[in-house]
């Protein structure tokens, strides 16, 4: 997700340009007041990896108002599942209902460790959860995805140095994926000033 990742999509939305599904979960956004969807270059990031997962299985954590899930639905396969888990019970609701005619697509209402149930993933995007940053925990890979299955998790400056930084301190989190000894990570900017984190899991 991003700060200002809902407005980022209506210039896009305006001009016709985005996949019917995120251009309705872009309104949905707008009018529920949710700033903070993932940026349209990273949704188009999210739509080439689930392209690449065929009939396998994609997770979420933090459907917000669906932006993202809609870049990933838009692209998958349709013999692919796609699950999302969303904390607020109002925006689970109102997301549930904009999906009802995607039947690969479920979202649940709960806390985002519920999401690990319905594993293990080939795809898994860290957008409410589990990516470890500050007091919440990073997911353990093994208990989570297939051998070779990716994560993907977006707000982050582009790194330019090491150890990576984040407000003047270690960034603790991205150095959790990129030094984990189980998974093989890579930075993808999406922006000049916005990059993805993307880590497939080795068994």
């Amino acid at each position: 997700m991003a700060m200002n990742g809902t407005a980022a999509h209506e210039g896009l939305a305006a001009a016709g340009e985005l996949p019917a599904l995120v251009g309705a979960a872009v309104a949905l956004a707008r009018e529920s007041g949710f700033a903070y969807s993932s940026l349209p270059e990273h949704g188009e990031l999210l739509r080439v990896l689930a392209r690449g997962v065929g009939p396998g299985v994609i997770g979420e954590t933090g459907t917000g108002c669906g932006v993202g899930l809609a870049w990933l639905a838009s692209a998958a396969h349709p013999n692919a599942r796609i699950i999302s888990v969303e904390h607020d019970a109002e925006r689970a609701s109102r997301v549930a209902e904009l999906f009802h005619d995607v039947p690969q697509v479920g979202i649940l209402r709960g806390d985002w460790l519920e999401l690990r149930g319905y594993g293990p993933f080939d795809l898994l995007a860290l957008d409410g959860g589990g990516q470890g940053k500050g007091t919440d925990p990073a997911i353990e890979p093994a208990e989570w995805l297939r051998p070779g299955g990716l994560v993907v998790m977006d707000d982050f400056a582009p790194l330019s140095g090491w150890p990576p930084l984040f407000q003047g301190e270690v960034d603790e989190a991205r150095r959790h994926w990129l030094d984990h000894p189980r998974m093989r990570a890579t930075q993808v900017n999406v922006t000049p000033e916005w990059s993805a984190l993307l880590a497939a899991y080795v068994a």
